[in-house]
Formats: C-alpha cells, sequence, structure tokens
C-alpha cells in the first residue's frame, strides 16, 4: 500500500492535472445552439472527432503546438466496441500506442454521451489497488473538470472519489477501481451490475516468471472477474503489451471467443504503425538504444526467451589473433529479399578459423537498403586488401539473382572491379535444425568473438538475434543464419580429407580394435 506522503504526492499531481484539464478545454462561448448540436450529432459518431475536440490536452504537443490524431488502430478499436454491447478482447497493443489512454478515458466517455447511452457501471482492473485508483483518477479529472465535454453534456461529477476506488456521476453512472486479485464480487450500482470491465497492464515481469501465480491470476479473470458482468453481459476488455509468453495476457488472448487486436510499432508493411506519432528513424533510435530482445518484447509484443537455443554465458570474447594466422577466412552474407519489408535485417559475417577455434571477427546487422550493404562489403573487401588477406565470399544462391546482383554490379562499376562472390547451393535442412546443430560450438568455448567489435552496434545486433533464436520464433535470424553459412563453409574447408577411417574385427578374447 502507498504511504501517506506517497498519497499526499499523487493527490497534488492530480490536482495540476485537473487545472491542465479545465484549461486546456475552454469553450466558444460565441457559438450557436446550432453549431454545438452539430459537433454533439458529428462527435457521437466520428470517433477522432470525438478525440480531437474534448482532449486537446493529450493530442496536442505543448513544445510544437502540433496536434497528434488518432492511428487507424485507435478508430477500428473505439467502433469495435461501440458497436458490440457484448464484446470480450484483448488489445494487444505495443508500448506508447496510448492503450490506456483510449480504452481506460476516451472509449468509456464516448460511450458515455451516446444519445443512447451504453455506460452503466465501469470496474478499471490494475497491477495493485493503488495503481487502480491512480488509473480511475484520469477519467475522473475529465468528468469534473473537462469543460468542453460538460459544456456539451451536461455536469458529470456527483459524489466519491478515485482515492477511495469508486465515485458516481451525476446521471447514475458508476465507476470502481479494483486491484488485480481484489475481489469484484457483488460490484453493483442500484439496480446495474458492470458492464464495461477494462483490465489494464495486468502482467510484470516478475508475475511471469511464475507459471502457478500465472494459472491462479488468469483462473481469477475467468471466474470472480469476469462472474461481476450480468450473465456474462458486457464489454470484458483487457489491455497491455505482451511481455511474455507465459502471461494473463496470453492466456486470456488464447481463449475461445475473444477478439484480439494486436498493433505492433512496426507494421506487417514495414511502416510506423502510428505514423504521426514516430518517424522510422525515431523507431529505430529506440530498438538501437534497447537492443533486439528488449525491443521485440516491449514493441512487437514478441517475447524472446534468452537461452531458448544460446545462452549469454556462451558468449565469449578474446584478442584477435593476427590475420595472417588464420587458416580461412569467409564472408557469408544474407541480403534479405529486395522487395521484402523496410524493417527486415540485412546481415554480412566474416569469420576465421585457427585449428579448432572459430573466431567472429566482423559483422554487418542492419535494417537498411541492400545498396548500404553493398557498399560496406566493398569497404570490407579494400580493407582486407591492405590487411594483405584473402577471403572466401558466399551468398545464398537463392539471393544471386539480378534483382540483388544489380546493386552489387552498380558499386563494382563505381570502383572498377566485381566481389567474388559465390553461390551456396547447398540442399539445406530446416533452418532451426541447422543454427541449433552449431550451438555446442558456442557451449564447448570453440566460438570467440573479437574484442575489438564489443561495442560494435552490428556486433552486438547479431548477438541479440543469436541470442532470441529459437523455433517458430517470429522475430528476425538474419545474423545466426549467416553465421551457420560461414561456419559450415569453414568447416567444410579446413576439414581433414585424407583421412581414411578402418574399423576392425573384435577380439573376443583381448577386446581390442585390431
Amino acid at each position: 500500500m502507498a504511504t501517506k506522503a506517497n498519497i499526499n504526492e499523487t493527490l497534488e499531481l492530480w490536482k495540476k492535472h485537473c487545472e491542465t484539464v479545465q484549461n486546456s478545454t475552454t469553450i466558444n462561448v460565441a457559438e450557436t445552439d446550432k453549431e454545438k448540436l452539430a459537433r454533439i450529432k458529428k462527435v457521437r459518431t466520428d470517433y477522432a472527432a470525438f478525440v480531437s475536440y474534448y482532449f486537446p490536452h493529450y493530442t496536442i504537443n505543448p513544445e510544437t503546438g502540433k496536434t497528434t490524431p488518432c492511428a487507424d488502430f485507435h478508430i477500428k478499436a473505439a467502433n469495435k466496441v461501440k458497436n458490440e454491447r457484448n464484446l470480450k478482447a484483448v488489445f494487444k497493443w505495443h508500448r506508447g500506442a496510448a492503450k490506456s489512454t483510449h480504452l481506460d478515458i476516451f472509449i468509456p466517455l464516448w460511450l458515455k454521451c451516446q444519445d443512447v447511452k451504453q455506460l452503466n457501471v465501469m470496474v478499471l482492473v490494475g497491477k495493485s489497488e493503488d495503481n487502480a485508483n491512480t488509473l480511475l483518477a484520469d477519467i475522473q479529472a475529465e468528468l469534473q473538470f473537462n469543460q468542453r465535454y460538460i459544456h456539451d453534456f451536461g455536469q458529470q461529477y456527483n459524489n466519491g472519489s478515485w482515492e477511495d476506488g469508486e465515485f458516481v456521476t451525476k446521471d447514475g453512472t458508476a465507476f470502481f477501481a479494483r486491484g488485480r486479485g481484489q475481489s469484484p464480487r457483488g460490484l453493483r450500482y442500484r439496480s446495474h451490475r458492470p458492464d464495461y470491465i477494462v483490465i489494464d497492464d495486468l502482467d510484470d515481469d516478475e508475475l511471469c516468471e511464475s507459471p502457478a501465480r500465472v494459472t491462479r491470476l488468469t483462473n481469477w479473470v475467468k471466474e470472480a472477474l469476469f462472474g461481476a458482468l450480468d450473465g456474462g453481459r458486457g464489454r470484458f476488455i483487457m489491455v497491455g503489451n505482451l511481455i511474455a509468453k507465459n502471461s494473463v495476457l496470453a492466456n486470456i488472448a488464447a481463449t475461445d471467443g475473444v477478439h484480439v487486436s494486436q498493433v505492433n510499432i512496426w507494421d506487417k508493411n514495414g511502416n510506423v504503425s502510428w505514423a504521426a506519432k514516430w518517424t522510422p528513424d525515431e523507431v529505430k533510435a529506440i530498438e538501437r538504444f534497447q537492443g533486439y530482445r528488449s525491443f521485440q518484447k516491449e514493441y512487437m509484443n514478441n517475447p524472446i526467451t534468452e537461452g531458448a537455443v544460446f545462452r549469454q554465458d556462451w558468449i565469449k570474447w578474446g584478442k584477435l589473433p593476427s590475420l595472417q594466422k588464420f587458416e580461412e577466412l569467409i564472408l557469408y552474407i544474407d541480403p534479405s529479399f529486395k522487395g521484402t519489408t523496410k524493417n527486415d535485417y540485412k546481415a554480412a559475417k566474416l569469420w576465421g578459423k585457427i585449428g579448432s577455434q572459430l573466431w567472429h571477427i566482423k559483422a554487418f546487422v542492419r535494417q537498411c537498403s541492400v545498396a548500404e550493404m553493398v557498399r560496406w562489403l566493398y569497404d570490407l573487401y579494400e580493407w582486407s586488401l591492405q590487411q594483405n588477406i584473402a577471403i572466401k565470399w558466399y551468398m545464398e544462391a537463392n539471393f544471386m539473382q539480378d534483382t540483388i546482383l544489380d546493386e552489387f554490379r552498380r558499386e563494382g562499376d563505381l570502383r572498377g572491379y566485381q566481389l567474388p562472390i559465390s553461390g551456396d547451393k547447398r540442399k539445406k535442412p530446416d533452418k532451426f535444425q541447422r543454427v541449433e546443430a552449431i550451438s555446442p560450438l558456442w557451449e564447448r568455448g570453440f566460438v570467440t568473438y573479437n574484442e575489438a567489435e564489443k561495442n560494435d552496434p552490428d556486433m552486438l545486433a547479431g548477438i541479440d538475434q543469436t541470442l532470441a533464436f529459437e523455433k517458430g520464433m517470429r522475430g528476425h535470424d538474419d545474423a545466426p543464419d549467416a553465421d551457420e553459412g560461414a561456419i559450415w563453409y569453414l568447416q567444410k574447408h579446413t576439414r581433414v580429407n585424407s583421412f581414411t577411417p578402418s574399423f576392425g574385427r573384435r577380439n573376443n578374447a583381448k577386446n581390442i580394435l585390431w
């Protein structure tokens, strides 16, 4: 529970927020009744217009003065909730997608102001009682201080307080807050039982580490919480991003009859899902800072369990030996198809072998154009000439086509030579099987990473993909795939081919081979 000091601090912050709401929602006193009625008619059917007019304190950036409009997925979600009075849904949206703002505040207030009211009793559920009360505070602030909403739909607040976890409006709409695990049994206001229950970010990392706790909480959601509705009638909504495969969100989303809306920060075409809020460069900067696995978890609804195939403690760094000591050097390229989505990775890995030791020397692992990767490869070739070393170049045969090679030819024409790339024409088994098969090389200490590249973003991105690698993964696996190709050729070319194994008969008396 929060201390008295924490409660007082939260209360002061709420009062300041209420001032912002009141000051930001000034009304036009000169407008006519006709103009007011036309606006009310419009906002009841147009969710984007509703949000834009009543909530400028959320949509306008105070520093730039620019408005960030709703994304298409916000509008689609609002219409889904409005049009289906009996709805079980999970809104699995990435961090920063304003899922709490829309599902906890905007959409309930939109339902409340319809000509035929669609909200009677709302229950807002958070990780804890204090967390739930804080979430409830935001909607109370709007109902009590939003001048535009009050001007169009009348005085709202009647009695109660978010600090106590409940309040009621003048038209008899009741709002309750509950923490996870708290009993919701018997919740009602007058003759109405809850008809809008929203469960906000119920999961956390600590909870998801315990399958037993996740199971108990899932049962609580399905039994006690869902049972608070009137025989299942009403809107039963869960919002959050998928932080773990073992989570309440995952379990509810997998339940029969539940509508699931999944929004990742990159859509399936490689575009930013909420383009009005972020530029592609801003999203890429987030990913570079967070690293591959954390970004996949927080922004792509793709939680990855480190250690499914590779483990962090298998990553060994060392001082690179003289390049002239290497028996062979292989550069393997996995460029991804030219026409694929913008957020695909392209990978090129330089590996070398001395005796039984495999060295990862340099890496290119980026979301970029083929042309950028080709320039890096030509620069690497010229670096190899300066080092007086010879590298064998390989690329999967499927990519040895005009659409890819055009970029190589174009850069080669500029530099006056073409890279000596050979096609990898192996009949490959399943990718997971191939990469998993080389993982013992890491486990047994035969793989060393060039410590001079320890802070290189490409090298680190490749390691992140390696540690994230698992069967059926939805994330990127271009880096470990390129590693497998380079290692396969290193092992093949340096294998002792002149050795002929011999098999003898067992001497039963002496139990020896001869």
